[in-house]
């Protein structure tokens, strides 16, 4: 990490089919040895499939699944006087984006479906549903920051 000062953001392009941003980052974490194709593809696909389940736009369910996912509290480690300390802090905004995608992209490929496409849709119905285990680890993120409330004060 450079001390003179912060790395400043990469803006990435919009995606071609959609021209969403968020959706290219999402592809661009998806994506495996720098195989784009692949990952548009897959992504491409999934939403196809989510449009044919839900006639819905599929950019549309995306993003409410992303919302449902994203978490608003989590917990950081801090060390006070020799002990450490789960202190519940609020979650910045490109954070949040960032755990949500990549908490769904795990989720994901945890699943028993065949293909990923299929997996990445199922996932997507599911989180933009409330239910599905991305949605569950928000669940667990917020839990964990609700029981350790009374550590809040340690916040720096």
């Amino acid at each position: 990490m450079s001390r003179r000062h912060a790395a400043e953001k990469r803006q990435v392009l919009p995606d071609a089919k959609f021209g969403d941003r968020i959706l290219t980052k999402f592809m661009n974490n998806l994506m495996l040895d720098g195989k784009k194709s692949v990952a548009e593809r897959i992504v491409y696909g999934a939403l196809e499939r989510v449009e044919d389940k839900l006639k819905r736009a599929p950019v549309e369910v995306f993003h409410e699944a992303l919302e449902n996912i994203k978490p608003s509290v989590e917990v950081r480690s801090r060390r006070v006087g020799g002990a450490t300390y789960q202190i519940p802090v609020e979650v910045r905004p490109e954070r949040r984006e960032a755990l949500a995608i990549r908490w769904l992209i795990k989720a994901a490929r945890t699943r028993n479906e065949n293909t990923m496409e299929e997996r990445l849709a199922g996932e997507l119905l599911d989180a933009s549903s409330s239910r599905g285990s991305a949605v569950k680890k928000r669940e667990d993120t917020h839990k964990m920051a609700d029981a350790n409330k009374a550590f809040s004060h340690y916040r720096w």
